[in-house]
């Protein structure tokens, strides 16, 4: 049983003291308090334009840069080697018309992914001519990310594999490290780009280790401001036949910012990222963290599987959470996904999703779901036990009637 203090977490969360209960997490966690008042604080004191030499355009640049500073320290990289933007869909898209490939060359894409790290990649095949090859697991409720099923598809033309670190319907982790072993063994020169948004929230991030080219996520689903961020290491970016700038033409681009940023890094967001380092370096550790989702999800998925003739999970039903993360989507026999999640609202005061979540290949291609697609609970650490009872219980009552 996990040690992890709850109430205490949930204390430095505004947003949960009002009568609500969030399980819509995968769309958005809520946000610390700390980052709220940093916000405030650098719209109140320091909302000036960058590199000024007077007092108040110092404090806003140092702010700036601490939250540079933090947010590569975190991911274990180099502050040249990321970028912010104003979302994950946006970032991607910039780093598809900054990539340098010549006809023919060939992209392998994931097609469980959320569309952010598919339609970029769809769109630079048809516009450089390039040899697109979807990388598709079989079919079963359950697809996986198998190097194994991806070695079949390296070609020494190969230049780009792109993939999922976690699905945020699936909630299923790939192994990355694997995925990007395979790739660079077989094709040195391959980039391995991951969509980490659904990973990010539940474990800490060693980019170095994983071995990735490219890795983007969203602080605003890690307790944090409404900003993504997108690291490159630096054999990425430094290689003028790998990556060009799409930065002013007086600007060096010798970082991964002077590449891709184009100003589209909100200062006051920026700057919020080090309360969210701090608070995840404060709670206890990723370990107490990632015990207590394992009991919440586990405490979920126990009771599905309770109902095989009701309901179907849809990927990992394995609580283990080096298999999977809280995010978790399921069928309910004899209801649609839209009416069932409404009727629970309706009578409750839980808030929870039905859907594709941008995910639509893997929902309506691989997996054959109805229009409306699964319902979705997905939990963060701040969530508690009580709660995910209380949603069992609504549940139960819903399918009785």
């Amino acid at each position: 049983m996990s040690q992890f203090n709850v109430t205490a977490a949930r204390s430095k969360f505004p947003a949960l003291t009002q009568d609500q209960i969030f399980f819509d997490n995968a769309g958005g966690s809520q946000t610390l308090g700390a980052v709220v008042d940093s916000i405030c604080h650098y719209l109140t004191n320091n909302n000036v334009q960058l590199g000024a030499t007077y007092r108040v355009g110092k404090l806003a640049t140092a702010r700036y840069n601490e939250g540079f500073a933090a947010a590569a320290k975190y991911v274990n990289a180099q502050e040249d080697e990321i970028v912010f933007g104003s979302s994950t869909t946006q970032l991607f898209r910039n780093l598809s018309y900054a990539l340098e490939f010549k006809e023919g060359d060939e992209i392998i894409v994931s097609s469980i992914d959320h569309e952010a790290n598919i339609a970029p990649w769809v769109d630079l095949a048809a516009r450089n001519k390039l040899t697109l090859k979807w990388w598709t697991p079989a079919k079963s409720m359950s697809p996986k990310l198998l190097p194994s099923d991806l070695e079949a598809l390296l070609t020494p033309k190969t230049r780009l594999v792109t993939c999922t670190h976690a699905s945020n319907i699936l909630g299923t982790i790939s192994d990355i490290k694997a995925i990007a072993s395979t790739v660079h063994t077989k094709v040195p020169g391959a980039l391995v780009c991951v969509d980490g948004v659904a990973y990010a929230p539940h474990r800490p991030l060693d980019l170095a280790d994983l071995g990735v080219d490219v890795y983007c996520f969203s602080w605003y689903k890690v307790y944090g401001p409404h900003i993504s961020m997108m690291y490159a290491r630096q054999s990425t970016t430094q290689q003028p036949q790998n990556m060009r700038s799409l930065g002013h033409f007086f600007k060096g681009g010798a970082t991964l910012d002077e590449k891709l940023g184009l100003a589209g890094a909100s200062y006051e967001l920026l700057q919020a990222v080090p309360p969210v380092v701090e608070y995840l370096a404060e709670n206890g550790g990723w370990s107490d963290l990632v015990a207590h989702e394992h009991v919440l999800q586990k405490t979920l998925l126990d009771y599905l599987a309770s109902k095989p003739d009701v309901f179907t999970v849809i990927g990992e039903t394995t609580a283990d959470s080096t298999a999977r993360v809280p995010t978790v989507s399921f069928l309910v026999k004899s209801w649609n996904a839209q009416t069932f999640v409404e009727t629970v609202e309706k009578a409750t005061n839980f808030g929870f999703r039905w859907g594709a979540f941008y995910s639509n290949r893997l929902a309506y291609d691989l997996l054959g779901l109805e229009q409306d697609g699964v319902v979705r609970i997905s939990m963060v650490h701040y969530n508690t036990v009580e709660e995910v009872k209380g949603i069992i219980a609504a549940i139960e009552k819903a399918i009785s009637q």
